[in-house]
């Protein structure tokens, strides 16, 4: 197969598993990898964890490279089948790339302190005790539920929807859809209220009421800043990043295929 910029210059990345490791050093055995520095495209080995520290890295560095990823841990939604050393070269040259855009938040702590972070699968807010989280919900600067109360809520992106979204009952968005999902967490008040779906152009506030009583952390993917007041979250179209899928089993195709599993 002839060699296209995809695969010219290929860095790996592998988690600490054992299979992760084994894997690793069959695939270099075939593949002369360079240092990341070099790169054009990295290969990363494990699980969804992995993918999702492989993608906060080069967000944190600004070098965002191509991402092909083999699944050996243990959901892999985010990663290709895993089947052997050999071909991978060829499978990188054949992939489809899916564009994603990671969430961009800025948390107001109750001291006054501004913390930023970015999410490629949801932010959510979480109740530190056992008191209820009280949380009103803004839209582009509208209230749109003046006291959110239960355990918390998020917004997540259409990579996320299959993640702690789904698990907390919210849609299931197709990757090319351009929306987010807003979900409560086991909603007591509004009782009935699902959450909602919104363009991604929407920028998302969160205010917490009774703080001091009812603290709130909030976590985006990884990152927890516990104690806030306030959370703003947008869409970082600056920061796209590009995963590759063998064609057919590209993440687009695997979240509708989602929605017929029981």
């Amino acid at each position: 197969m002839a060699e296209t910029p995809a695969t010219r210059n290929l860095a790996l990345l592998h988690s600490p598993s054992e299979r992760a490791r084994d894997a690793a050093r069959l695939l270099s055995e075939r593949i002369p990898f360079v240092p990341i520095e070099e790169a054009d495209t990295l290969v990363a080995l494990g699980g969804d964890g992995t993918m999702l520290d492989a993608l906060h890295a080069m967000l944190d560095t600004g070098r965002k490279l191509p991402v092909f990823g083999l699944n050996l841990g243990t959901v892999g939604f985010m990663m290709n089948r895993y089947a052997g050393a050999s071909g991978v070269v060829e499978r990188i040259g054949r992939a489809k790339p899916m564009a994603v855009r990671p969430l961009r938040m800025e948390a107001i702590t109750q001291d006054g302190r501004s913390h930023r972070s970015c999410a490629l699968n949801e932010v959510s807010l979480l109740r530190e005790t056992r008191q209820t989280a009280k949380v009103e919900i803004s839209v582009n600067g509208k209230v749109r539920i003046p006291e959110l109360a239960g355990d918390g809520v998020l917004l997540s992106t259409p990579m996320g929807s299959t993640a702690y979204n789904l698990s907390a009952n919210g849609p299931i968005l197709p990757l090319d859809s351009r929306m987010l999902a807003l979900t409560p967490i086991s909603p007591f008040r509004p009782r009935r209220w699902p959450g909602a779906i919104l363009p991604e152009n929407s920028r998302v506030s969160f205010r917490v009421r009774e703080p001091g009583n009812r603290p709130v952390a909030v976590v985006a993917d990884q990152k927890e800043v516990r104690d806030v007041a306030e959370v703003h979250v947008e869409i970082a179209a600056d920061m796209e990043m590009t995963l590759l899928f063998d064609p057919g089993h590209a993440l687009d195709e695997r979240i509708v295929a989602e929605q017929f599993v029981h």
